[in-house]
Parts: C-alpha cells; sequence; structure tokens
C-alpha cells in the first residue's frame, strides 16, 4: 500500500529463485497519455534507496587518492626517498629535491581524479528522490529507430485520474534483482486475473523518455537493486602496448639504478680503506669502511633518482589528453548531415591507433548506410523489379512520393486483382510491429524498430495496402481504396533463436490465418520450398526474407489461446514455454514469395578500406548476413576482387586452423556470426597473433566485439547509441576511420615515441654525470650540480619544450600521410619504440654523459680567470657542467623536432631563458644574505660566465654531443632511407622524387560483375529482439523530433568525399637499428 510505510518495511529482499517480491499495492499505477506535462509519482522502496557511484567524498578524497597514487611504483619510490632524506648520515639532498617534484605530481594527478569524480558524481550520483526502476511507462529511448515501452491495457484504462489510481489494488510478483538489461519476469494479478509483466513493461534507469507528457509508475527496485547498478562492476582499463613496456622498462631501470649505486658503494668501501685511514684523526669515531659503503649506497639512491623517471605518468597522461582533443576538434571527421562530430571517449588509447594490424567491421550499417530500399521480389515464383522505367504511382493517394520501383508489371498484376500477389502485400502489411502517424489526412508517417520494416510497410503502402493504424487488439489496412480491419488475436515475436515473426489475425469474414516471415533457412523448414530466386537476389548484395502463410482452424485457435496464456504468466522458464507454442503454430506453412531490400554502402568506404590495405592492415568482415550477400558487398568495397581464389571454413573446432587459414588470405569475410561468436573471433586473435585489433561496429550486436578489441569505435548511424556507449573513438561515417588511423593515430604514436625516447635520453644523461663524477669525489655522494637545478631540471627547465615537442609535432602533415599510406607501417612493427630502442637510447645517453663530464672537467683543470685568478672550484664545475648538459638536450630536442611550430619556439628559448634568469638571481649577494645555507653559489654565475673559455667549453661539448647523431642520421637518410626520410625529402637521393615526380592516379578498376550462387541460404531479419508484445496493449503516438542546427556551417570535408585517395608505393630497402 502506497500510503502504508509499516507494512512495505515488513517486507525484506530475498535472495532465493522463483515468487520473490510480493506487494500489496494501492498505488499509482501505469497508465500513459500523450502530450500533456511529464509527471512521475515515486516512492520509496523497502530499504535505504541511496546510490552512490564516486569514488570520494569530501572526507575521503584525500586518504583515498594518495592511497591510490603511491600504488604507483614510482610515487612509492620518490616517497622512500622523501623517507630516507630524513636520515642525516645518509641524505646529500635537501628535502625540497625530493617534495617539490613528488607534491607537483601528486597535486596534478589529484587535481584530475577529482574534476573526473565531480562529473560522474554530478551525472549519475542520486539519492532516490527519483525513481530508479519502473513499472511500467511509455517512452521512446534514444535510439533512432522506435523502441517502446507501453503499459498493460487494464492499467491503460485509469487514465489520469487520480481517484481511479488511488482505488487500484493489485499485486506484483517479480523475479529478484539481477543484471539483465534484456530481460524481466513478473506478473500483475488484478482482480483474480492474472496478467504478464515482462521487458517491454519495464522502464529502466537512464533512458530518455520522448513523446510523453505524464506518466505513472510503480517503482520495483531502487538503489544498489537496480538493473543500472547491477551493471555497474569494476571496470576494466584497456592498456596500450606502450603502458606494458613502460611498466617493464621502469622495472629495468629499478634493477640498473641498484647496480650502480651498488658499484659506487663499493668503490666508496675500497676508498675509505685505502684513503679514509688517512683521515682517521679528524673524525671522531674514526673510519668504518663496510658501514660507509652502506650508508654510501642509500645516499646514491637518493642522488641517482632522476633515472626514475617521477613526472613521466603525468606527462604521458597530458600527452594523450591533448591528442584526444585534436581528433574531437577535427573538422574533416565531423559529419554535418547528422551534426555528428567525432569523440575521443578514452584519452589512454590514443599511440595505439597508430599500431593497428587487424581491424574487425561489422556489415550493416557501418559499411553500409543501414537506410533500406525495397528493389526486388518473388511471388509465386515470379520475380519482379529493376527491369523498366520508374513505376507510377499517382493511381494511389497514400502512396509515399519517396518510393522509387521499377517493374510496371507487378503494379498491373496487383490492380487486376491476382489473389497470390494480393495476399503477398496484405502480409507486409498485417506482420510487423510498424507504429504509424498520421499528422495530417494521407500524410502517414511510419517508426520501426528496424529499416527493414519500414522499407516493406512502405512498399506494400505503395501498391496498394496501406497500414493506417493500430490498437491493441486490430489492424487497419487500407487494401486497393477499401478500409478493412483485422482482429489481432496474437503476436509471435522476433528473437535471434526465432529468426522470425509471425501474427495471427481474423478477417472480416471471421477467417483465421498466420501470416509469418523470417529468414528463408527458418522458413523453409517449415515448408516445401518452391521459391528459385533468392539465391540470385542474395547474389546480388540484397537482404532476402521469405514470406508464408497458414490458415488456423478456430477451435484450435481457441485452445492455443489459453495455452500461451498459462505460459505467458508462468514466472519459470517463460520464454522457453512460449517459444515451444510458437514452434507449434508455426508449421505447416504455405510460401508467398520473398523479398529483396538494397542497403547501400556508405559514401568513401571502397577508397578508405583501399587506404588502410595499403598500410597493411588485415581488415575482417564479421556479419549475420547470408554467404552470397556478404560476398557481394566485398565485391562492392574492393576487398575481393575476381581473380582471388575463395577457401570456405565451416567447421566448428579447428580454431587454430581456422585462425591460420584466415591470415593467409588477402581478405577475410564470417558470415552468419552472431554477436558473442563476433567477440570470439576477435579473442582468437588477440590471442595468438599478438598484434593490436580495432573492431568498428553501429549497433548492439557489436557491443561484445568492441569491447574484446583493443580498441574498439562505434558509429553513430541507424542503430542507435549501444555500440557508441560502449566504445573508446566513436564518429559518424566508416570513411573517418582512414583519417582516424592514417593521420591521429600515426601521429600519436609518433609523438608518444618522441617522447620516451627524449625523456630517457635526457633523465639517463643527468644522471650517469652524477655517477661519473663519484670516481673523483671519492665515492662520498656529492652532487655534481647545484640542488636547485636538480629539483628544476625535470619540472621546470626540460618539461615545457618535450610536452611541445610530443604535442605539435608532426613528420609529415595529413595529406602526405593520405598519399603514402605505407608511412603507418612501422608503427606495426614497434619501429619507433621498443626495447632495443630503449638500449640505444641509454647508450646515446651514456657517450653524452662522458662528454658532458669529462670535457667541461678537462677544461677547468689547472684554468685562470683573464686576471690570472683560479677558477678551478666545484661551485664553478657545478655551473659550467649543468649549462652543458641543459644547452645539449635542448640542441637534441632541435634535431628531435620536424614540425616547428610558434609554441615550440617559444618553449624552447624561454626554457633557456628561463634557467640563466634563475641562476643569476639564486647565484645573487641578495639570496645569500636572505637564506644562506639554501643559496650557496654566490657570485658563481657572474664570475664564470663572463669567461670566454667557458663558453667556448659549452660549444666544444655540444658540438661534440650532437655530432655522431647529425652523422649517423646523415647516413641513414643516404643509405637506408626509410618511407618517412623519403616523404619528407630529407634525403638529396630522394629529393627529387618528391619534388618532382607527379602523382598519377591508379589505373582505373574494372567493375566487378555481381556474382551468384547456386547455394541455398537466409538472412537474419534482425539482431534485437522485437516490440510484438507492445503493439497488444496500447495507443502509439510520435512527434518529429526537433532537429538542432549544425555545430560547423561548414560542409563536409573534400578528404571524406567518395574521390579515392592516390599513393605511390615506395619500395624501402633493409634499414639499420634505430638509434638517437
Amino acid at each position: 500500500r502506497a500510503n502504508d510505510r509499516e507494512l512495505n518495511l515488513s517486507y525484506k529482499y530475498s535472495v532465493s529463485t522463483g515468487v520473490d517480491y510480493s506487494f500489496q499495492t494501492n498505488v499509482y499505477m501505469m497508465c500513459v497519455c500523450v502530450y500533456v506535462v511529464c509527471m512521475l509519482y515515486m516512492f520509496s522502496c523497502v530499504y535505504d534507496n541511496a546510490i552512490k557511484t564516486s569514488k570520494y567524498n569530501i572526507f575521503t578524497f584525500l586518504p583515498l587518492n594518495l592511497f591510490e597514487q603511491f600504488q604507483r611504483l614510482a610515487n612509492a619510490y620518490f616517497l622512500f626517498l622523501l623517507c630516507l632524506q630524513s636520515i642525516p648520515e645518509v641524505s646529500s639532498l635537501p628535502w625540497y629535491t625530493t617534495v617539490v617534484p613528488l607534491v607537483l605530481v601528486l597535486s596534478m594527478t589529484m587535481a584530475k581524479d577529482g574534476s573526473d569524480d565531480m562529473v560522474s558524481s554530478t551525472s549519475t550520483n542520486y539519492s532516490i528522490k527519483t525513481a530508479l526502476f519502473l513499472i511500467l511507462l511509455s517512452s521512446s529511448s534514444r535510439e533512432t529507430n522506435l523502441k517502446v515501452k507501453q503499459a498493460l491495457t487494464v492499467t491503460g484504462k485509469l487514465e489520469d485520474s487520480v481517484e481511479k489510481l488511488a482505488n487500484f489494488n493489485g499485486e506484483v510478483r517479480c523475479e529478484p534483482p539481477n543484471n539483465r538489461l534484456d530481460k524481466f519476469t513478473g506478473t500483475l494479478t488484478l482482480k483474480g486475473e492474472t496478467y504478464s509483466l515482462d521487458n517491454e513493461r519495464i522502464l529502466l534507469r537512464g533512458c530518455t523518455l520522448r513523446n510523453t507528457q505524464w506518466c505513472f509508475g510503480l517503482v520495483i527496485f531502487g538503489g544498489p537493486d537496480t538493473k543500472l547498478m547491477q551493471n555497474c562492476g569494476r571496470t576494466t582499463f584497456k592498456r596500450t602496448s606502450i603502458d606494458r613496456l613502460m611498466n617493464v622498462l621502469v622495472l629495468s631501470i629499478f634493477g640498473f639504478l641498484m647496480i650502480m649505486c651498488l658499484i659506487l658503494a663499493i668503490g666508496n668501501g675500497i676508498w675509505e680503506y685505502q684513503e679514509g685511514s688517512k683521515f682517521a684523526a679528524f673524525l671522531p669515531k674514526g673510519v668504518n669502511a663496510p658501514f660507509s659503503a652502506f650508508l654510501t649506497f642509500w645516499s646514491y639512491v637518493i642522488i641517482l633518482n632522476t633515472v626514475v623517471p617521477i613526472s613521466l605518468y603525468v606527462s604521458v597522461e597530458i600527452i594523450r589528453l591533448g591528442n584526444s582533443f585534436y581528433i574531437n576538434w577535427d573538422r574533416k571527421m565531423y559529419y554535418p548531415k547528422n551534426d555528428t562530430p567525432a569523440e575521443a571517449r578514452t584519452t589512454t588509447l590514443n599511440e595505439e591507433l597508430g599500431q593497428i594490424k587487424y581491424i574487425f567491421s561489422d556489415k550493416t550499417g557501418t559499411l553500409t548506410q543501414n537506410v533500406m530500399t525495397f528493389n526486388k521480389c518473388s511471388i509465386n515464383g515470379k520475380a519482379y523489379g529493376e527491369k523498366t522505367e520508374k513505376v507510377d504511382f499517382s493511381w494511389n493517394n497514400l502512396a509515399d512520393p519517396k518510393f522509387c520501383f521499377h517493374d510496371n508489371s507487378l503494379v498491373e498484376v496487383v490492380r487486376e486483382g491476382n489473389p497470390e500477389v494480393q495476399a503477398f502485400f496484405r502480409l507486409l502489411s498485417l506482420c510487423h510491429t510498424v507504429m504509424p502517424e498520421e499528422k495530417k489526412e494521407g500524410e502517414l508517417y511510419y517508426q520501426a524498430q528496424s529499416p527493414d520494416e519500414g522499407a516493406l510497410v512502405t512498399a506494400a503502402r505503395n501498391f496498394g495496402f496501406v497500414f493506417r493504424s493500430r490498437t491493441p487488439e486490430s489492424i487497419t489496412v487500407v487494401e486497393m481504396g477499401e478500409l478493412v480491419t483485422y482482429e489481432l488475436l496474437a503476436v509471435l515475436d522476433f528473437n535471434n533463436v526465432r529468426k522470425r515473426m509471425s501474427v495471427i489475425v481474423r478477417s472480416p469474414e471471421g477467417k483465421l490465418t498466420l501470416y509469418c516471415k523470417g529468414a528463408d533457412t527458418i522458413i523453409f523448414e517449415r515448408l516445401n520450398p518452391s521459391c528459385s530466386n533468392l539465391t540470385e537476389f542474395a547474389g546480388e548484395g540484397l537482404r532476402t526474407l521469405a514470406l508464408a502463410y497458414k490458415d488456423i482452424d478456430p477451435e484450435y485457435m481457441e485452445d492455443w489461446k489459453l495455452r500461451h496464456h498459462v505460459a505467458n504468466t508462468a514466472m519459470d522458464e517463460r520464454e522457453e514455454k512460449l517459444d515451444a507454442l510458437y514452434e507449434e503454430i508455426e508449421k505447416g506453412l504455405l510460401l508467398l514469395g520473398s523479398t529483396a531490400v538494397e542497403d547501400k554502402l556508405q559514401d568513401g568506404v571502397p577508397q578508405t578500406i583501399e587506404q588502410l590495405s595499403k598500410a597493411d592492415i588485415k581488415i575482417w568482415v564479421l556479419t549475420g548476413d547470408k554467404q552470397e550477400t556478404a560476398e557481394n558487398i566485398g565485391y562492392s568495397c574492393n576487398m575481393l576482387r575476381e581473380e582471388m581464389n575463395e577457401v570456405f571454413i565451416v567447421s566448428k573446432d579447428m580454431e587454430i586452423e581456422l585462425l591460420r587459414t584466415a591470415c593467409m588470405c588477402q581478405t577475410v569475410i564470417c558470415c552468419r556470426v552472431t554477436p558473442l561468436q563476433k567477440a570470439q573471433v576477435v579473442e582468437l586473435v588477440k590471442k595468438y597473433k599478438q598484434a593490436v585489433t580495432l573492431a568498428i561496429g553501429d549497433g548492439a550486436n557489436d557491443v561484445s566485439m568492441i569491447k574484446a578489441a583493443h580498441i574498439g569505435v562505434g558509429i553513430s548511424g541507424q542503430e542507435g547509441m549501444q555500440a557508441v556507449l560502449s566504445s573508446d573513438y566513436s564518429f559518424a561515417q566508416f570513411r573517418y576511420l582512414q583519417r582516424l588511423l592514417l593521420v591521429h593515430g600515426r601521429w600519436s604514436y609518433l609523438r608518444m615515441c618522441k617522447f620516451l625516447r627524449y625523456f630517457f635520453y635526457k633523465n639517463f644523461t643527468f644522471t650517469f654525470v652524477h655517477f661519473w663524477y663519484g670516481f673523483f669525489c671519492g665515492f662520498s655522494a656529492q652532487t655534481v650540480f647545484d640542488e636547485w637545478f636538480i629539483t628544476l631540471f625535470n619540472l621546470v627547465y626540460t618539461a615545457l619544450p618535450v610536452l611541445s615537442l610530443s604535442l605539435f609535432d608532426q613528420d609529415v602533415n595529413d595529406w602526405w600521410s593520405f598519399q603514402y599510406p605505407q608511412l603507418y607501417t612501422p608503427g606495426q612493427l614497434n619501429q619507433y619504440f621498443s626495447k632495443r630502442a630503449f638500449v640505444y637510447t641509454v647508450l646515446h645517453s651514456g657517450y653524452s654523459s662522458l662528454v658532458l663530464f669529462f670535457i667541461p672537467w678537462a677544461a677547468m683543470y689547472d684554468t685562470v680567470r683573464d686576471d690570472g685568478k683560479e677558477i678551478v672550484d666545484y661551485q664553478s664545475f657545478a655551473l659550467l657542467a649543468q649549462t652543458c648538459l641543459l644547452i645539449a638536450v635542448s640542441i637534441q630536442l632541435g634535431l628531435d623536432t620536424h614540425y616547428w611550430t610558434a609554441m615550440n619556439q617559444f618553449f624552447l628559448w624561454g626554457s633557456l631563458s628561463v634557467y640563466f634568469a634563475v641562476i643569476f638571481t639564486m647565484y645573487s649577494n641578495g639570496m645569500f644574505l636572505t637564506l644562506t645555507s639554501s643559496f650557496p653559489f654566490i657570485g658563481t654565475a657572474r664570475n664564470s660566465l663572463n669567461q670566454p673559455n667557458v663558453w667556448l667549453t659549452m660549444l666544444l661539448t655540444s658540438v661534440l654531443c650532437v655530432l655522431p647523431v647529425v652523422a649517423y642520421r646523415f647516413l641513414r637518410i643516404l643509405l637506408w632511407p626509410t618511407i618517412n626520410d623519403k616523404v619528407r625529402g630529407r634525403g638529396s637521393t630522394h629529393l627529387s622524387l618528391v619534388r618532382q615526380d607527379k602523382v598519377l592516379p591508379p589505373t582505373p578498376r574494372r567493375v566487378q560483375a555481381r556474382r551468384t550462387s547456386t547455394r541455398r541460404s537466409g538472412y537474419a531479419f534482425s539482431h534485437a529482439q522485437g516490440y510484438g508484445d507492445l503493439v497488444t496493449s496500447g495507443k502509439f503516438l510520435r512527434r518529429t523530433p526537433k532537429s538542432r542546427p549544425a555545430l560547423f556551417s561548414q560542409t563536409d570535408s573534400p578528404l571524406a568525399q567518395t574521390q579515392p585517395q592516390f599513393y605511390r608505393t615506395i619500395s624501402e630497402r633493409e634499414e639499420p637499428p634505430l638509434s638517437p
């Protein structure tokens, strides 16, 4: 009872199965009225309904976030260093050298996590002042195609009368809470009668109500028991191959750090044993060489900590975020027709887009438009369609003016009253779940759950069988100008197992008839095949459907209806019982004919597939269509050619053999696959091929495939938003995939690899200089650089220049990326960053550190100023060494930059300017007098940097550092040029190739003849559960939604049009090993 809280609280949730929750209800129940103000009356459930989806609150944010961050190895390591620095006997660096970078990194990460959680909590935190799981409302969700939620007829009769609702008394019994979004089992008992409650009577939390002005509902589940919350498990994050490699490298760096510290500790022990005894008289406790070596080990762990990149993870996240914005802002991936921009729904996978080897694509709605046109049909063994000029339907006042058909003979036999032809179109006008809307007299609009149904009902409409309206108990059709109303007795709805739907109607003459349409393989099992045109239609790439009917005995029908009611209200095994009844009555059918609906390719699909193939990306098409339809689409997409040999695999249990054979094929098309099998194919390739995979689709049947792949791409098309919501990236057209991979993906991968190589180079060079200095300071753990330089090196002096490189750099522009798809291949082979590349980077750092330490050391040894005074002191040497280091790594950054922008210039020269400004400030008299212990380098900058030999030393070290790099790159371009070198025209040998050769279009490909086959096959009509039960329970109206203004005024980009992308093959000789 709605107002009896004590009674409601007496009911507890049960964890058993079967009949569970019993609610004695005197509640506002279930009615729908259209075009008034939307109102929801919602009530509390049996216990606290608060929902919390955020990770933090104001009290737990700081401790929980810090706990999560210190689970990262690098952060935990620096916390350990901070503890070591609190020990005076160990620490040779002040506390701020570790605290400042650690706090900055933690703060930036904390701000990002807090912002993300705040956005999440704003949109999904509800304290059930809002109902979460209602029974029952009328709505159409955010899907493009119609999805209807309808109340029971018995409750809909209550209308909007609050008095009637207050007197309503019923009992709802339903299943326990679960995470099945597509299934609900329950019953409503009212006045001794039991009514079935299923998923079509339920409104889930999160869907959007449209065309509904007000409604009443009963809350069934609340709080964490709602299906939405039941599905909110722990999110599984996808990791890129670079992420996995970085984890291995960081562990290796830790091991390398321990080895360096151990070497220096052993050196300290030896030095203390041999030389330390000479200073024993000056030490209060004498010399203990082993203990000194032990303390020195930990001191060097602190000093050499820069080899472990604490700021690496934050920098990587910033780079990924920036590259994600580029995708979101790309106008060339914006689809103005639907006002749909591209969207990067994740920021962690951008560089993985540059390493794709396998693409798994759905067909319908992904490669094709999913806009169906009725092209051909076969009736009583005779084929119609595409034979003559366009048919004139002016004789039919209710015809759809947009409908086109090309066979006047079909119109003639319809108008002549041919019984078989009229029965054919009568079936199309009756057997469906389409909802009509008639704003003006004669202006009909059909809202269908699938484009196929809309095309078939529209065809019947134009040939004189116009579906006008429906009620829960009837269907009204205008047959050749005569209004006829059929009593609707049952709807045997479609699902993935049945692959067919049927309706049972009673004509005005009292005749009972079952009309059925479905996949030909399913229909033919229930009759003797007599139609020979299905295979011909499928060979032309058309989507085929078989139509059949059956007359039913009235006495049998009465008995069947009683058994149907019992099965429909059963709490256990309801679906199985209904399927058995459907199977019983759908036997002995008589074939009427078949339909052929065309689904045209999207613009630019053949050119996109050709471009991706030239990039050595394997494209597999996974579809539920029959073999002939899929093959023809393959020819249309340029995936199949006549010279190819066909290999067919039909075995279920030979996974390895299937994969081995498929990988040897140039093109792979998987037919008749279910959504689960799509995901299994993706998992099979991931398991055995060690390659990066991408799955792209547009419908709910593609979700499992999208989630299974390394990267999932959703297309916002005719099938709704399920694929988009489950994807990592989304856009409106398949052709945008080539720009996502060949431009954004390749750039992201290249930028990330350059960043990692440079980041490790500068950090290892910085650390190695400390290592060499240990051999000249008695292994005393003294630092070679100023303490403030150590603190600011990664945070200020080198942070912004490397970020600008990682956000703006391009080896070639987007136009050349399309002209030469082979530029994509190095990413697939991990050529830009790998363990091998990391080793070469470390060796390069070792060489640079030797130059940066020993050249300044030799230059300063026994050196005097112009006035004869000595400048051979530790502080002058530290200043010279750190200045040489910063200049050398800045020059290396310039050599790595291919695309200079104003931001690159500003950050590079600005960082150097900041460095000199900082040292002159910190080494001034004023800073020394203010904080003597923190700024001991008084006057060092002005005394050293005014000497010519100091600047000549900087020039010499810079030249020696970059000379091997320049020489190697020159020889590589000259002798082993890569594709990138050739396209950029960097090598003199290949400069004329890029500047003088004209890019000629490829030889036009001969139009392939559409192939036919003698194999019999069928087409699965839809991949989603139908809505047949709903059409028997209420009235439906739909308002045409208002379109929002376009985001951009410009038209679609020329790149996205259907013109082919011309390319030119470039041969490539064997390349030498990677080096800096």
